[in-house]
């Protein structure tokens, strides 16, 4: 069997821009088990839980150094009314969450339950606003609620509810998906309403609101002009208005069309790569919005949120269709390496990520099963990559010979790497997309010398693995198969795999 590869070029005394911690956030939604079951068993259950909140979803999390939680959606966001989730819990008046699975929703996790969620986390909340079916006033009057001091009538209330000191919550998001679930709107009326909601979100104090408009699907371009239009004149020099800080962007990944998105785990090799050539297409299409973005904010004020990204498959026989569980392998774990790279390579603009979702829905980083708590390979991904947080990027150049390959009409790079900088250590992250292939890989570090270099490797013997509550088939392991040679590092990475490499800069 012939070994492809290539070598990456690594100047480790060039900064490139700070990778956002903000690039490595979360998405929980009230759908399926991601809420109820997942971070939320009540307060009666005997799974250990602190107010009602899973402790072991808790600490999981808190190992990945999770920098910021998105809630309470989605789409949920646009039919949820916040006063309806304060209070006595018992007290709450019920709904009907009509857009995942048609179930009712108590109410019991709310607004005081979520922030002290993100407490035990050590997280910043990300509140998702409702603009779909809600008033400017109601998400006024949230903002009020949570983020003032002193006295006023949304103060008293949050006092009387128990909480005497204010939150800090600057992350909000002024609706969800306004183009489709979040009231299937036009892009130049929705532009207004961002306007309209974001001049009445206030700031409270020192809580300085980062706001951020609900951006496109995909490459949707025409939405994103749409809405950069309303805070620069094409071209000019005036500093843009601060009608909101980020704009959004969704985008999964699949493995064929929206109708049929094929198994999580019952997948051959060509599936196999049409979703890695999907994952990658992410790249072009943060390009995209960049570039529409860098015309009418040369200055890059505005920043870029991903908001939603991850994959996205049939659901596993047997559940609710309307709870989006599909099991995790080492294929996505694959599709969130790439993911992370091309994130790293475009932290000038982009300022926040978060991955759908957190626990037991779509590409999730935690599955519960009743009491036993199950790592996805996608978990080891996030942990293992946890060092590039508000780490400085540094330049990485590859030169590959024979990794490429064609998929449909587009062309896939099978090899991926990228590398950054922090308090006195180097992380490198290479990823070998190839079903079958190992890559030998010469890291060429220029400008510094990495000292005590130290391999994790994430990969399995089959790209359908997964973990279980019964097996773990895909787990972080040691590489020791580091070389040393007079331009750096050389290695043999394993066919579809995830390496990470660290040492001491010198």
């Amino acid at each position: 069997m012939s070994v492809r590869g290539g070598t990456a070029i690594i100047n480790l005394d060039i900064e490139g821009p700070v990778i956002s911690r903000h690039l490595y956030g979360h998405f929980a939604e009230h759908l399926g088990r991601c809420v109820y079951g997942g971070f939320w068993v009540g307060e009666d259950s005997p799974i250990p839980n602190e107010g009602g909140i899973r402790l072991d979803v808790v600490e999981a999390l808190r190992a990945l150094d999770i920098p910021n939680l998105r809630w309470p959606g989605g789409c949920f966001a646009d039919e949820y009314h916040w006063k309806d989730g304060i209070g006595p819990r018992e007290q709450r008046p019920r709904m009907v969450n009509t857009h995942w699975g048609n179930v009712e929703e108590n109410n019991h996790f709310g607004t005081h339950e979520f922030l002290a969620l993100c407490e035990l986390l050590g997280t910043e909340p990300y509140i998702s606003g409702n603009v779909g079916s809600g008033t400017v006033q109601e998400m006024s009057e949230w903002v009020e609620y949570l983020t003032r001091d002193g006295d006023s009538p949304m103060v008293r209330e949050r006092k009387a509810n128990g909480r005497e000191e204010p939150w800090k919550v600057r992350f909000w998001g002024l609706g969800n998906e306004a183009w489709g679930c979040g009231g299937n709107m036009r892009a130049e009326y929705y532009a207004d309403l961002a306007r309209q909601y974001s001049t009445y979100c206030r700031d409270h104090g020192d809580n300085k609101l980062y706001r951020i408009a609900a951006g496109a699907s995909d490459d949707d371009y025409a939405w994103t002009e749409a809405l950069m239009r309303q805070i620069s004149c094409f071209g000019c020099e005036a500093t843009p208005k601060n009608f909101f800080q980020g704009l959004s962007v969704h985008y999964y990944t699949l493995a064929g069309p929206w109708e049929a998105k094929g198994s999580a785990t019952e997948f051959d090799e060509e599936a196999y790569y049409r979703t890695m050539a999907a994952a990658a297409r992410i790249d072009r299409i943060i390009q995209g919005h960049s570039t529409v973005m860098d015309a009418y904010d040369p200055k890059r004020q505005v920043g870029l949120v991903v908001d939603e990204w991850g994959t996205w498959f049939d659901v596993e026989p047997g559940t609710n269709p309307g709870f989006l569980f599909q099991q995790n392998t080492l294929r996505d774990a694959l599709v969130a390496s790439l993911h992370l790279d091309i994130f790293h390579k475009h932290a000038e603009r982009l300022a926040m990520a978060n991955l759908a979702q957190t626990v037991n829905v779509l590409q999730a980083v935690l599955h519960t099963e009743d009491d036993q708590l199950v790592l996805t390979p996608t978990y080891h991904v996030f942990e293992m990559n946890k060092g590039h947080q508000d780490a400085t990027s540094l330049p990485v150049h590859l030169r590959t010979s024979g990794t490429g390959r064609q998929v449909g009409d587009s062309e896939l790079e099978t090899l991926s790497v990228s590398a950054s900088t922090k308090d006195g250590s180097v992380l490198i992250s290479l990823t070998n997309l190839d079903a079958d292939q190992p890559a030998e890989i010469t890291l060429d570090l220029r400008g510094g010398t990495l000292l005590e270099p130290r391999g994790r490797l994430l990969t399995a013997d089959r790209l359908q693995a997964h973990n279980s509550a019964r097996e773990e088939q895909v787990s972080v392991q040691p590489f020791t198969d580091l070389r040393q040679d007079e331009r750096g590092l050389s290695l043999t990475l394993p066919p579809h795999s995830f390496l990470t490499v660290a040492g001491r800069l010198a």
